[in-house]
């Protein structure tokens, strides 16, 4: 009689296992069915773009090593021209994500479910940051150059909406996976909207915030180098001109003077966020 109790319990300690194995067995070949069509598309995008082209690829070294012996030496005799540009770069970078946070508070806000009024909000400011993260900041460029003028201006005006779009989106995310007690404690006691807000939901975010925004400035300093080649000002305008001219090896100068201000502000960002945390 001491004996059933026993193997009745072997029997389903091995019953156990067997399902244990199944479940395992069932989430590998899951994985294996998305992981063998990720492969594939990968594959085709590799060969699609020529990367899986060795002919092609040897054909352009013998141009890309003339163009590098045209770089070397870097000639840095207009560094002086070339510092008023980069304080101008980094002038548009931080006005343009001072734009972006201006706006994507507010708009983050109202793009999340639990602080939008309505789910019709929700979905309209939802669309909204979707439209303006799809539009590169190279082509707003162009479009706030004729409109505006050559300079810095139209390089902020671009920087600023194009970031409203991402910041805003991780600006909602972040305001999404709040915790509701303190939303729900704040109402109870009779809060306002705007009292909910700067009370229960931006304290809990606002790490998460200067975090984006700190990361943000770093890429905007990086993405205003570019607009230069549009006329939105900045030492982008000088290489554009300098590669116009064929002067390649200014070209690897200015590059390098980049190089060293995008490892300051990556340098300086990183600071910040250690200091603010």
């Amino acid at each position: 009689m001491a004996r059933a109790p026993s193997l009745a319990s072997a029997v389903g300690a091995a019953d156990g296992y067997d399902a244990i194995l199944g479940r395992a067995r069932g989430a590998s070949v899951r994985r294996l069915m998305v992981a063998l069509p990720a492969a594939a598309a990968i594959l085709a995008c590799l060969w699609k773009v020529g990367l899986l082209d060795p002919g092609r690829l040897a054909e352009g070294a013998p141009a890309m090593a003339q163009l590098l012996g045209e770089m070397t030496p870097p000639d840095f005799t207009r560094w002086r021209s070339w510092a008023g540009p980069i304080v101008d770069t980094l002038a548009m970078s931080v006005a343009g994500t001072v734009l972006a946070v201006t706006l994507s508070l507010p708009l983050g806000l109202l793009a999340a479910p639990n602080t939008s009024p309505h789910p019709f909000v929700y979905g309209a400011f939802r669309l909204l940051l979707n439209a303006l993260r799809s539009v590169p900041e190279l082509i707003m460029g162009i479009f706030f150059v004729a409109a505006v003028g050559f300079g810095a201006l139209p390089g902020v005006l671009a920087l600023g909406l194009h970031s409203t779009g991402m910041v805003g989106k991780f600006f909602a995310e972040a305001i999404e996976h709040v915790d509701h007690k303190p939303i729900e404690a704040a109402r109870a006691a009779g809060a306002s909207p705007l009292q909910v807000v700067t009370h229960a939901v931006l304290p809990q975010v606002l790490p998460q915030l200067t975090d984006t925004t700190l990361y943000r400035w770093e890429y905007n300093f990086r993405a205003s180098t570019v607009l230069g080649v549009v006329g939105a000002g900045g030492i982008g305008f000088e290489l554009i001109a300098s590669l116009r001219l064929l002067q390649y090896d200014q070209v690897a100068a200015i590059m390098l003077c980049i190089l060293a201000a995008v490892t300051l502000v990556d340098a300086l960002g990183g600071a910040l966020r250690r200091r603010l945390k």
